[in-house]
Formats: structure tokens, C-alpha cells, sequence
């Protein structure tokens, strides 16, 4: 991604994580990762985001289904990645082509 395509992007994290398990998962992908995290993770303890979009898990444990969404600056949902697999997971070029779509 080049410099410009990054200042027109805004990276936003959700999860029902309390903020010293989101400092603790940071700490781990510092040290699994290089590079710095530069986007906010934001606490949804209420499920208020995860359950507008409608990706609450339904194992009875709060956790959200993982999911990716690039939404223009108007708010519209354009491209969307949820799944049932935790472990699978959208490739940065997906992510990447999505926004190029928008910009």
C-alpha cells in the first residue's frame, strides 16, 4: 500500500476484550510481528458493534465471528469478509483490492 492509499484509510480494531487484554494481545503480536500497530482497538463489552452487523457467535460466550468490512466514508459497507473459522482469515491482497475499489 502506498503512502497515499494509507491516508486515506482508517484502520479500526473491535472486540469484547477489556482494555488490559487488548494491551496484552498487542504485547504479543509485537513480539511475534515486526513493525508498529498504528489503528485504535476498540472494546465492544456490550456487543453494540458486533451485534449491528450481526456477527455475534452464537456459542453462548460473547465472542464475535471474525469479520472484515471496508466501509466508504459514507458509512456503506462495500466489501465484506465474515466467517465461522476463526482461523480463516481474508489475505492482506483482499483486503487490499476491497479498498483500491473505493479510493
Amino acid at each position: 500500500m502506498t503512502k497515499e492509499e494509507k491516508e486515506k484509510v482508517q484502520i479500526l480494531t473491535v472486540s469484547i476484550d477489556s482494555h488490559e487484554d487488548s494491551k496484552k494481545f498487542v504485547q504479543k503480536l509485537k513480539e511475534r510481528f515486526a513493525g508498529d500497530l498504528d489503528f485504535p482497538m476498540l472494546e465492544d463489552k456490550n456487543h453494540k458493534v458486533i451485534d449491528r452487523y450481526g456477527i455475534l457467535n452464537p456459542d453462548g460466550k460473547g465472542w464475535p465471528h471474525p469479520a472484515t468490512y471496508v466501509i466508504d466514508r459514507q458509512g456503506v459497507v462495500r466489501w465484506k469478509f465474515v466467517e465461522v473459522d476463526y482461523k480463516k482469515r481474508p489475505t492482506n491482497e483482499q483486503i487490499l483490492q476491497a479498498l483500491r475499489k473505493i479510493s
